[in-house]
């Protein structure tokens, strides 16, 4: 269920919790709540462009993956270089202390390609 404490508690491991949703758009509101406006990275899977543009815009984080493994984020299989510090928001993955500027990646695998 949606109110389950791994749904709301930050992961530094391997487990993600699996709430169903009668549609995408509830979905949406339901990751925007949980990612507690931390900034650091999501993913979602879909073919329509308007839910991946939607989330894109209103998670606002330094990692998105879209259609994708979200070591794609990282530079594995995806765009980019590799990081395995995400911490953006500080200072310290994406964004070097030198710049304190943060750099968004946005990143969509497969039924989008412009060739």
């Amino acid at each position: 269920p949606a109110s389950h404490p791994l749904v709301w508690t930050e992961q530094m491991m391997p487990v993600l919790p699996v709430v169903r949703v009668p549609d995408a758009d509830r979905a949406i509101d339901l990751a925007l709540r949980a990612e507690h406006g931390f900034g650091h990275s999501a993913a979602m899977h879909s073919q329509h462009l308007g839910r991946l543009s939607r989330m894109a815009r209103e998670i606002n984080t330094s990692i998105f993956v879209k259609n994708g493994p979200c070591a794609a984020g990282l530079g594995e299989g995806g765009e980019g270089y590799c990081s395995f510090s995400i911490a953006s928001p500080t200072g310290e993955g994406l964004t070097g202390p030198h710049s304190f500027s943060r750099e968004r990646r946005c990143v969509l695998v497969d039924h989008f390609r412009i060739v």
